[in-house]
């Protein structure tokens, strides 16, 4: 029959021993050993005498090595062998414990913060260049080896991630083509200048609205695709089964998927164009009631083509920046869900910012050029 773990204090100064008895085991020892540590903080040279305790397990022993304070030391402690190589084990065991780290200061962390932030950049367009380099040379090998080209998953890219995505692009530059349209002639109106908003439309559709929210839609629809497709061969360990039989992975998962949009990718642009061109002829005729014989005849005389090539020059570089976003984040996806789910959403976030970045590139440039 269990024992209850009990205790007695110290009866004269020639003896200051703590004698404890009963079993000191599981959850009775807790209000009992809390009471021995408040009474043992008072005589801190006090001895422990266990010789009449029957059984101790860890939290009894804890107990007692909380008892000793600081330091644990044992030679306070008479007791049965096996009651003290317990003490000695727990002791142990509590001194390879990992002591708890201070934190450093709020202004240590923010440095800290800001260097891995540095070396994360450095370290992520080291990643980007070792990438392109290697898209490069394979995009050499293939050219100059046409047969090596795997024509067939590039045309079912090019539908996957392009054509069927005409619709969506349709009925988004629609309607900013449609807002643009309308701003335009609400401002102009103050300066009874509502017939510039054609030029206004034209513009802006042409040159940046219809390449650049092409893209973004591409961003967010083909580059996560890419990321999860690639992400998840790579999982399912399929990317290392293919370089076991030989075959390049670049060859067969990044090179297509960078033909299709660069294929696919004009056609976009053109079509998302028209459709814009088409919400704001839709505005001003309803507006201003000028017909869409009158919209395209000054959209032809006053803005002419030259807005629209500007806007088709950017798309070749956009495609190739979301495809190779899109599979190189698919390439570094590890054995994790948790992984693949960071991989598709750094996919979409750095192409939209690619996006934005090249476009900017490309309005200095064509600025200097007075284009």
């Amino acid at each position: 029959m269990p024992l209850s773990p009990a205790f007695n204090p110290p009866d004269t100064q020639d003896d200051p021993a703590f004698r404890l008895t009963g079993d000191w085991c599981g959850a009775p020892v807790q209000p009992v050993g809390e009471s021995l540590i408040r009474q043992a903080s008072t005589l801190p040279e006090g001895a422990f005498d266990l010789q009449g305790v029957r059984r101790m397990d860890i939290a009894g022993a804890w107990a007692v090595l909380q008892s000793l304070g600081p330091g644990s030391d044992l030679s306070r402690v008479r007791g049965k062998p096996e009651h003290l190589r317990l003490l000695e084990m727990v002791a142990a065991a509590d001194a390879a414990r990992p002591k708890r780290r201070v934190g450093p200061g709020p202004f240590r962390a923010l440095l800290e913060r800001i260097g891995r932030g540095v070396i994360g950049i450095g370290a992520e367009t080291y990643g980007i260049l070792a990438f392109a380099g290697q898209l490069m040379v394979v995009t050499a090998r293939s050219l100059a080896n046409p047969s090596r080209i795997r024509w067939a998953p590039c045309v079912s890219m090019a539908e996957r991630a392009g054509l069927d995505a005409i619709p969506i692009v349709v009925v988004a530059n629609f309607f900013i083509g449609a807002v643009v349209g309308l701003l335009g002639v609400n401002t102009l109106r103050q300066f009874g200048a509502e017939v510039f908003a054609v030029e206004l439309i034209g513009i802006a559709v042409t040159r940046e609205f219809s390449i650049v929210i092409t893209a973004v839609l591409l961003a967010g629809r083909s580059a996560s695709a890419f990321a999860a497709e690639i992400g998840s061969m790579k999982m399912t360990q399929e990317v290392d089964a293919m370089k076991v039989m030989g075959v390049d992975p670049f060859e067969a998962l990044v090179f297509p998927r960078v033909v299709a949009l660069l294929l696919t990718i004009p056609l976009l642009t053109f079509v998302a164009t028209v459709a814009g061109l088409m919400g704001g002829a839709l505005i001003t005729w309803a507006m201003l009631g000028l017909g869409p014989s009158f919209f395209m005849t000054r959209l032809v005389e006053n803005v002419g083509d030259t807005h629209f090539w500007i806007a088709l020059s950017k798309a070749p570089v956009m495609a190739i920046a979301i495809a190779g976003i899109g599979c190189r984040q698919g390439m570094l996806v590890e054995g994790d869900v948790l992984s693949l789910g960071e991989r598709v959403t750094s996919a979409v976030v750095q192409a939209i910012f690619a996006i934005f970045l090249i476009d900017a590139v490309f309005a200095l440039i064509y600025m200097k050029l007075d284009l």
